[in-house]
């Protein structure tokens, strides 16, 4: 910690990696004989509720990498320091909806048999401690486990003792998680946390037997037409994968991510993912929303950020300091966000409109 402080793009290559390997067969999007740069002019807002021009934005945010995809076309694209859309580079946090979309798939192929059963019915590791008696998978997937976590706001010194850089930086993630405490009773108290993801990993390699990466490279990477190799980071050599904040992929690859859901989990005629864990992810249904993020309210649902304000529908994956992966079923659009730090807000829901023609306004206030 002393050392990396705030982890960025590259900090990754500290850690032990496995690989999910690309596909046999690449899908290509098709490249826009002329771009839209007219999105350059158009006014979104910032963090600060500022209305700047779209290139402003990017610029300000540090922005390395903007795609914006529309029907399987790219009709945009920037890039700074270095950046192409083969780059790898760490999501952070987009990791947990890599993970949901696993749960969801090892659901399917009967590896987990529900999500009402107990997480120590997969890891009985996890028995001595009684944290852990009555977490379910649900209350992992909805981060209602009800374990202590310290997150990283409020400071350098705050940050430099949180619960978020112990586990990112330890090299024994089960040994922290041996000593974790219950502060909440499971299902109740919704709490941004990295531990429940991290769990949700260790089940999938318990339940399936084989590590994160190679499930997901057989089930997910391998299947959607991937043109480079993904990486997920270890703790330890052979030891349990961060599935909270340490997947790299490259840009132009995590889109497919975004198409495969904009498909319904189907790719090339093949259903991937199932419709119904998709559907299930990416809509909250008659749930109370458990947090309401920025002024479109996301909420926080099966490891996805899914908006409630206004014309919704869309959805996104987002990862510390502005990475993101943005799904905008109503108009066909995916955005992937590179970032060292972002500019705030949530401006992909006016690119997306503005594309397909369609009204969109800000809320007032």
């Amino acid at each position: 910690m002393l050392r990396y402080r705030t982890p960025g793009a590259e900090t990754y290559k500290i850690f032990p990696q496995e690989i999910s390997h690309k596909s046999d067969s690449v899908f290509h999007f098709i490249k826009s004989g002329k771009q839209r740069n007219d999105l350059d002019t158009l006014h979104v807002m910032d963090g600060g509720n500022r209305s700047i021009p779209l290139k402003t934005y990017l610029q300000n945010g540090k922005i390395n990498a903007f795609i914006v995809i529309r029907n399987d076309s790219i009709l945009y694209e920037k890039y700074d320091k270095g950046y192409s859309d083969s780059t790898l580079s760490t999501i952070f946090s987009g990791a947990k909806s890599m993970i949901s979309i696993m749960i969801g798939q090892a659901l399917a192929d009967h590896s987990i048999k529900s999500l009402s059963d107990k997480v120590t019915a997969y890891i009985p590791e996890l028995k001595p401690n009684p944290a852990f008696e009555n977490i379910t998978l649900k209350n992992l997937l909805d981060m209602k486990s009800g374990l202590e976590f310290q997150d990283a706001l409020g400071g350098i010194v705050k940050a430099f003792f949180s619960d978020e850089a112990k586990y990112y930086y330890t090299d024994d993630m089960k040994a922290q998680l041996m000593k974790v405490k219950l502060v909440n009773k499971p299902g109740t108290v919704w709490v941004y946390k990295s531990i429940d993801p991290i769990l949700l990993g260790w089940v999938l390699k318990k339940a399936t037997g084989t590590s994160v990466a190679q499930y997901f490279e057989v089930n997910v990477w391998k299947q959607i037409g991937t043109q480079y190799n993904a990486t997920w980071g270890l703790d330890q050599v052979n030891g349990l994968t961060n599935t909270a904040s340490r997947f790299q992929v490259t840009a132009i690859d995590f889109a497919k991510i975004g198409r495969l859901y904009l498909n319904k989990g189907r790719y090339n005629g093949k259903q991937v993912v199932p419709e119904a864990w998709v559907n299930q992810s990416v809509n909250i249904g008659i749930e109370k929303p458990a947090s309401a993020k920025g002024w479109q309210k996301s909420a926080h649902h099966y490891l996805w950020w899914i908006p409630q304000e206004g014309d919704n529908g869309d959805y996104a994956a987002e990862g510390m300091l502005g990475q993101r992966l943005y799904i905008d079923p109503k108009t066909n659009t995916i955005i992937v966000q590179f970032s060292d730090h972002g500019a705030g807000n949530y401006p992909y829901r006016k690119i997306s409109r503005y594309l397909s023609g369609l009204p969109f306004s800000y809320p007032k206030g």
